[in-house]
């Protein structure tokens, strides 16, 4: 027999849901017959799988060793590490000034992403156990392109990752980029389109009308300073599509510096050779929160803001821009 005590990471779900994270190799059908069986008990009674978890909840499995191990399948807890520039942390959760050239979550690369960092800090830290992650993972809640820098928000807690997931699922939680742009801008501007993804080339293509498979967008932007040939963007997205702000802006007539799939080959080519520029100018620099109550209310108003890469800022002083008038705003 094994016991199990829910703790914080495992309240507030399903029974079944948290069943099929401790027994993930197992089939739907056991794990409702040993339920039926009272082979696996809740506080001691019969379980019907739909009951919700609260912390202290004693989970019983009258399984055998062999059987337990068979369906827990192996762990593979992440062990790649990176040293994060944490810009907030608390119980519930972490903000993460993420660099250029660092993947948000895996892909079917099987290169680290920022997921597997943030597991093997909070297993460094303590804020996690080896036997916490057999029914809990933390994850990033925004995605941010690999080349594309600045605040990722992940929760630590399930509390915290339910309540991220829902702040951004629901859009009222603003983000703000900068970016660097080719050509002048000296108005706001609001802009719509409707964007189509081809999975093939992962690439999007921008329309101004409705399209069969396209997903309507809008972007907001305001220049902070031009130059006379180039201009720094303060963006806001407004909807959250895949390359929505590289395509958008291209296809105002106003590409991202660097960005290989959507910009401007000549204006690249000659910020490459002047800084070694070889990915987007892009970054996601501010996070406001809305005022909320539950485990994030401490956070009601709060803005957070990601200094820009090293490249990023050497490459506006060098242009003559300054960056500390978008975090003035």
């Amino acid at each position: 027999m094994r016991e199990f005590i829910i703790g914080e990471n495992q309240a507030e779900q399903r029974f079944d849901k948290y069943l099929a994270k401790l027994l993930k190799e197992a089939p739907k059908s056991f794990v409702y017959k040993m339920l039926r069986k009272k082979n696996i008990t809740l506080n001691g009674k019969k379980a019907a799988g739909n009951e919700i978890l609260a912390r202290g909840d004693r989970v019983r499995l009258f399984l055998s060793d062999d059987t337990f191990r068979k369906f827990q399948g192996e762990e593979h807890a992440a062990r790649a590490e990176y040293p994060l520039d944490v810009l907030y942390e608390d119980t519930h959760i972490l903000l993460i000034n993420k660099p250029a050239g660092v993947l948000s979550q895996p892909d079917d690369s099987g290169e680290p992403s920022l997921v597997e960092y943030v597991t093997a800090y909070l297993l460094n830290s303590g804020a996690l156990t080896e036997e916490d992650l057999k029914t809990f993972r933390p994850s990033v809640c925004n995605r941010l392109d690999r080349n594309t820098s600045g605040i990722v928000a992940a929760g630590k807690s399930l509390a915290g990752l339910q309540a991220l997931s829902a702040l951004f699922r629901d859009r009222t939680m603003h983000k703000d980029y900068l970016c660097l742009v080719g050509g002048i801008i000296k108005d706001e501007n609001f802009i719509k389109g409707y964007l189509h993804k081809s999975e093939k080339c992962n690439k999007v293509i921008v329309y101004d009308q409705k399209r069969e498979g396209a997903r309507f967008m809008e972007t907001a932007y305001a220049p902070v300073e031009d130059n006379g040939r180039v201009t720094l963007l303060r963006v806001r997205l407004l909807t959250g599509r895949p390359h929505q702000i590289r395509a958008h802006l291209a296809s105002a007539g106003h590409p991202v510096l660097g960005d290989p799939k959507y910009g401007d080959p000549v204006l690249n080519r000659k910020f490459g050779e002047a800084y070694h520029l070889k990915h987007q100018l892009l970054h996601a620099y501010r996070l406001e929160f809305p005022e909320m109550n539950g485990v994030l209310s401490q956070l009601s108003g709060k803005v957070f803001y990601a200094a820009v890469p090293p490249l990023f800022g050497r490459i506006l002083e060098k242009e003559h821009l300054h960056q500390e008038k978008a975090f003035q705003i």
